[in-house]
């Protein structure tokens, strides 16, 4: 070709030929001619007098194949970046990066950044070539010196570095070799650490997302390996999320489609908690990655901890599930803890046909995030949260007595499971209940009595298909889940703690035939009216019982004390007396009521108080005496029991010292001849209860007369007088006024009506008593003549 060069004729003996000072001559415009390849390997004796320059420039032409031109083969006219990067690359690669020429390089990128794209891409396409070659050692150089020019650049210039150094990583992961993972995901942690100041609008992570969540899951066959790498990938997403969580140009790193790849991820290696695992590092990126949520991000980071929970059969056991949430909730700020809570109950709701083990497993984790969030978990639904915990109690009592817990009848169910479930579900709502103000914890309690079905009156409360035994079920418990609320219930004012509209319908639980269920009433009004927690004091009762353990008042009653006496005390004392007459009572019902008993008495200390209690112990002694009801012999000796229980008490809170004595002495008598009718005979488990009739001897017996002697010539004189009329529990007149009637009563008039009608078919039908006509006869104002019914305000 005309013009060309010949080919035997070097660049050097070219530029020799130039006279010192001169310009090389320019060259015309050819066009460009594919030059044969070159052999790899050149021969060595043809070249040794050669300078040893001139065999590097060979070198660099056979290595670069670059077609610029005289320039490109020339080693002398290359780019000055050019010569300086492979400056930096030591003739064995195992000597490592040359820090001088490292140095030259840096301060020449700081110099001129407008090269550092070209420096970039020109290392990043030494470090492709030597990938390719399998030059792992020129590979690790090629990176090292990226990885400076990036520590070394400032903010404004670092996006001219920062798409060839990702494409570079991008190879290094999609590589074969597991230690370069390794060394790519170093790198990108660095880089990750830098703080940028200048916005990128075209940058992506999706690939860095997806395989740093695939090392993740390593199951390499070398167990080193598989937790180096695993460890690395933890690292890698961490470097994900601080890059891209606190910029809104970046990719929105909180999109389910990588939520759903990072968390399960995370939790895959949280679960492995064995020394040497990366439970560890796995934890610090979790609680990372949450505690950078916001508000609107908190559902997107928590759906795919229950998607995992699910598909991996998490939930039972709860031992997991548990410590995922604690780390959740310690995690998230405190505000958001209640998105939590709703996710968490949507899940349960979601799963009310899984097996009991499953959802007593959200039900545990349910209790143990309330209990680590105290303030602010249940959020502004507070009644929705306790709806959900109660509708999951009435189901599962519906899976108990059918044995399925699906429609279809196809999946079993056993009564251990059921019952496990239930208790979970009662602790969770305690434990949301201790979370709430006090006057959130009424709205609760009001909600919850609101609840309970009441058969005769309400059976559309229960279940269809459960019946009276599920209805029952179902009472003890709600009323187990009121026993909660209650016990942590902390108010100073009675009023407040026991209003007309729940005292009322829970009074009137203590007439059913149900002893648990009287049980449990009695133990949720001592709670409620035993503000000093004096409860817990009386372990046991005991006539050798020192007052001086209990936490007493040290001022008269306040006024709304007084309002509540003045209101429900003489309610309360008829339905305590009326509690003692049920023949289905034990042991644990007469220490409750001698437990209330005690707590009305320090609670609402005044000389009205003690005597109306004296009025009512001496109505139960005689109750105990003549056997009206024909009560067995051990409830007659318990009611004794209670009675010399309940005085000893009463004789130590201010009244005067010859009541003691009187008190002391009967005491006395009953221990040398009658231990039967003491609590440490009688309330125990082997009680020694005498063959036969039980007789009582007038001098084992308290006198109403010595009594009302001790008491007079003190403050008590003016209360002498009521003393001296015996207790009888009548319907007052607020009761009459009110028209309301217990639910007991009310099923005991339906049942002895249907008696009735049953019996004399002769006689014309009697109306049935329903809802819809006591809803229309409370409606009417009814004469004092006429029978009043008290029914409980709550099913108004």
């Amino acid at each position: 070709m005309p013009g060309s060069l010949p080919r035997v004729m070097t660049v050097p003996a070219l530029l020799g030929s130039l006279s010192r000072g001169a310009n090389p001559p320019s060259l015309p415009s050819f066009p460009s001619i594919a030059l044969p390849s070159l052999p790899r390997v050149v021969a060595m004796p043809t070249v040794a007098e050669a300078p040893r320059r001139l065999l590097q420039d060979c070198c660099s032409v056979l290595d670069h194949q670059t077609s610029g031109g005289v320039c490109g083969c020339c080693w002398a006219l290359r780019p000055r970046y050019k010569r300086l990067v492979d400056n930096i690359f030591p003739e064995d690669p195992e000597d490592g990066l040359v820090k001088a020429n490292m140095e030259k390089l840096t301060f020449f990128a700081l110099s001129a950044p407008e090269k550092l794209d070209r420096i970039a891409a020109y290392l990043s396409e030494r470090l492709t070539r030597e990938l390719n070659r399998h030059r792992c050692g020129y590979v690790c150089i090629a990176l090292e010196a990226m990885e400076q020019l990036l520590l070394a650049c400032h903010c404004q210039s670092i996006n001219l570095l920062v798409e060839s150094f990702l494409g570079t990583l991008r190879l290094l992961l999609e590589a074969d070799r597991p230690h370069l993972h390794i060394l790519a995901t170093g790198s990108f942690v660095k880089f990750a650490n830098i703080e940028e100041d200048t916005p990128s609008y075209h940058r992506s992570y999706d690939f860095f997302v997806s395989r740093f969540s695939e090392m993740c899951h390593s199951d390499h066959e070398d167990p080193e390996m598989q937790i180096k790498i695993r460890v690395s990938g933890i690292r890698g997403l961490q470097g994900v999320v601080r890059k891209t969580v606190d910029d809104e140009l970046q990719v929105n790193i909180w999109e389910p489609r990588h939520m759903e790849q990072i968390v399960p991820a995370l939790l895959v290696n949280l679960e492995q908690g064995s020394s040497g695992s990366p439970a560890e590092q796995t934890e610090v990126c979790f609680r990372e990655l949450l505690g950078r949520a916001a508000y609107g991000h908190i559902n997107n980071a928590i759906r795919p901890v229950l998607m995992h929970l699910d598909s991996r059969s998490l939930w039972e056991g709860g031992g997991f599930a548990v410590r995922c949430f604690q780390i959740i909730m310690f995690s998230i700020q405190s505000q958001h803890s209640h998105l939590v809570i709703q996710q968490l109950l949507g899940h349960l709701d979601a799963n009310s046909r899984s097996p009991a083990s499953v959802r007593a497993g959200i039900v545990e984790v349910l209790s143990e995030a309330a209990v680590i969030e105290a303030t602010g978990s249940v959020g502004p639904t507070v009644l929705e949260v306790f709806n959900t915990l109660l509708r999951q109690l009435r189901q599962s009592v519906d899976f108990q007595l059918t044995g399925y817990y699906d429609n279809a009848r196809k999946h079993k169910t056993t009564s251990f499971h059921e019952k496990t479930l239930q208790d979970g579900v009662i602790k969770t709502i305690g434990s949301f209940a201790n979370t709430l103000p006090v006057y959130q914890r009424s709205e609760v309690m009001l909600f919850i009595m609101g609840k309970i079905p009441v058969p005769g009156i309400y059976p559309a409360l229960g279940s269809p298909n459960a019946g009276f035994e599920g209805s029952r079920m179902i009472q003890v418990m709600l009323l187990k889940s009121l026993l909660q609320v209650s016990e942590r219930y902390d108010s100073s004012n009675l009023l407040t703690a026991l209003p007309s509209s729940f005292l009322e319908p829970l009074l009137s639980f203590t007439l059913m035939d149900d002893p648990e269920i009287r049980l449990l009433v009695l133990s949720i009004l001592t709670s409620l009216i035993d503000r000093r927690h004096n409860a817990d004091r009386i372990t046991a009762v005991s006539v050798t019982f020192d007052v001086s353990v209990l936490e007493q008042k040290e001022d008269t009653c306040s006024r709304q004390d007084n309002l509540f006496i003045r209101k429900h005390a003489q309610r309360l004392y008829r339905h305590v007396f009326l509690a003692c007459k049920e023949e289905s009572n034990g042991p644990s019902h007469y220490q409750a009521l001698c437990s209330l008993l005690v707590v009305l008495s320090v609670e609402l200390v005044s000389e009205e108080v003690l005597v109306d209690l004296i009025r009512l112990i001496l109505a139960l002694q005689e109750l105990g005496v003549s056997n009206q009801e024909s009560l067995s012999v051990l409830n007659r000796c318990s009611l004794h029991a209670v009675c010399a229980a309940v005085l000893h008490v009463l004789s130590q809170l201010g009244p005067p010292p010859p009541l003691r004595q009187h008190v002391t002495q009967v005491i006395e008598s009953r221990q040398k001849g009658a231990p039967h009718l003491l609590p440490e005979g009688v309330l125990c488990d082997q009680p020694r209860i005498p063959n036969g009739d039980l007789m009582v001897d007038k001098d084992l017996l308290f006198v109403q007369s010595k009594i009302c002697e001790a008491l007079t010539g003190s403050s008590y004189s003016a209360q002498c007088e009521r003393l001296n009329t015996p207790y009888t529990p009548q319907l007052t007149d607020e009761d009459r006024l009110s028209r309301k009637m217990s639910i007991a009563d009310t099923i005991s008039l339906q049942i002895a009506i249907d008696q009735e009608s049953s019996a004399d078919p002769q006689k014309p039908q009697t109306e049935q008593i329903t809802f819809e006509t006591l809803k229309n006869t409370i409606g009417k104002p009814l004469p004092f003549t006429c029978m009043s019914f008290s029914f409980a305000s709550a099913f108004i």
